[in-house]
C-alpha cells in the first residue's frame, strides 16, 4: 500500500500514519519529494488495505500495490532519483560517464588509464579489485592492493571510484575505499549479499543478471532498498540469449521499461553486453539515444596484455574519439555528456 499525503499534511499528521501502521506491525517507509509526502506500507496486505487510511487527517489517498516491488516503484515515487556519487549527480538528467580498466592489475596500469579517462571527459573512474571468474584459475584481482590504488588515483585526479563486491564479509573494506559499490552479474540474486549492501551507506549499482528479467531486477533492487540504502543505480548489461554473435544480448528496451516502472537511475554497460571491441561505440550511442543516465565502459592502455577482459577494452584514443561522438547525440537528445 502507498499512503499519499496531502500537500498541506503537517508533520504531526505524517507521524499519525506512521505509528498507525507500526500499531499493526507493518513497516512504514516515509519518502519526502518537493511536494508532497509518500509513505510505503509494508505487512499484512488485507490487515492494511481494510484500514480506512482516507479518513485519517491529512492524507490525500490510498493506492494499493500490486507489484512485488513496491519502494523502488513510480508508485512510491514519480519524480526521478538523483544518486549523488562522491559528489557527481546520476540521473535525474545528470548522465554520469564511469569508464576505466575491468580489473585493476597494476598501478601503472590504473593510473594510464584513470589519466586517459579524466582527460576525455568520465566522471567516474571503474576498475575492480575482486573480480568474478568463470575458472578459478583465473585473475581474481589485487584485493585491497587494489583499491589502496583505486583510492590514490581518486586523490590524484578527483574522481571517485566504483569498485565490484562479491562476498557480504568484504562489504565493510570495499565500502571503507569506494564510493559506489557494484553488484555484478552473477550476484543480483546473491540476497544475502544485497541485504548486507544495504545496511551500508555508500551508493550501490545493481547490474541486471544475465538470466534476470526486469521484475527480477528490479525485485533485487528492492532487497537493497528495503534494509536502508535508497541509493540505487541500475545497469542494464545485457542478458544471454540464444545468439552466439555477441557475449550477451543487449536489451536496450530494458532501459525505457525501467524507467517508466521505475524512479531509479538506469545506466548502461556496452563493453559486457557485447563483448567486442568493436561493439562498444554503436551499443553506447543507442544507450544514450534511448534515454540511458550513464554508460560504464571497459577502458585500457594495453588491451593485448589486460588479464580481464581485453578483447572488449577500448584503447584512450578510440574512448577519446566516442565521447565527442557521443557527445554530438546527446546533444540531439537534449543531455549534457
Amino acid at each position: 500500500m502507498i499512503i499519499v499525503m496531502a500537500l498541506e499534511a503537517t508533520p504531526e499528521q505524517i507521524q499519525a500514519v506512521v505509528e498507525r501502521l507500526r500499531s499493526i506491525g507493518a513497516e512504514a517507509h516515509v519518502s519526502e519529494g518537493q511536494k508532497r509526502t509518500v509513505i510505503g506500507a509494508v505487512g499484512d496486505r488485507g490487515l492494511i488495505q481494510q484500514l480506512p487510511w482516507e479518513a485519517m487527517d491529512g492524507v490525500e489517498r490510498a493506492v494499493p500495490v500490486l507489484k512485488e516491488f513496491k519502494f523502488v516503484s513510480r508508485e512510491f515515487q514519480a519524480a526521478d532519483s538523483v544518486i549523488d556519487v562522491g559528489g557527481v549527480p546520476v540521473g535525474g538528467g545528470h548522465f554520469a560517464m564511469m569508464a576505466g580498466p575491468c580489473a585493476v592489475e597494476t598501478r601503472d596500469q590504473l593510473m594510464a588509464s584513470a589519466e586517459a579517462v579524466k582527460k576525455a571527459g568520465a566522471v567516474i573512474l571503474r576498475g575492480d579489485a575482486f573480480k568474478p571468474r568463470t575458472s578459478p584459475y583465473s585473475f581474481q584481482g589485487l584485493g585491497e592492493e587494489g583499491l589502496r590504488y583505486m583510492g590514490e588515483a581518486r586523490e590524484l585526479l578527483g574522481m571517485p571510484f566504483i569498485a565490484e563486491v562479491l562476498d557480504p564479509r568484504d562489504v565493510e573494506l570495499v565500502s571503507e575505499y569506494a564510493d559506489l559499490i557494484r553488484v555484478g552479474t552473477r550476484n543480483m540474486a546473491n540476497f544475502t549479499l544485497l541485504r548486507e549492501i544495504g545496511r551500508q551507506e555508500k551508493p550501490v549499482l545493481l547490474k541486471r543478471g544475465f538470466t534476470a528479467t526486469v521484475d527480477e531486477w528490479l525485485n533485487a533492487a528492492e532487497y537493497i532498498y528495503k534494509e536502508g540504502n535508497h541509493d540505487i543505480i541500475m545497469c542494464e548489461r545485457g542478458i544471454r540469449t540464444y545468439e552466439p554473435s555477441t557475449r550477451n544480448t543487449l536489451d536496450i528496451s530494458a532501459v525505457a521499461v525501467v524507467k517508466r516502472l521505475s524512479h531509479l537511475p538506469v545506466i548502461v554497460d556496452p563493453s559486457h553486453s557485447g563483448g567486442h571491441r568493436f561493439l562498444v561505440a554503436p551499443l553506447a550511442k543507442a544507450a544514450v539515444a534511448i534515454g540511458a543516465d550513464g554508460l560504464l565502459i571497459d577502458v585500457h592502455p594495453a588491451p593485448e596484455t589486460a588479464r580481464v577482459d581485453g578483447e572488449q577494452a577500448l584503447l584512450p584514443d578510440d574512448f577519446a574519439e566516442l565521447m565527442d561522438e557521443l557527445r554530438k547525440i546527446g546533444n540531439a537528445v537534449g543531455v549534457t555528456i
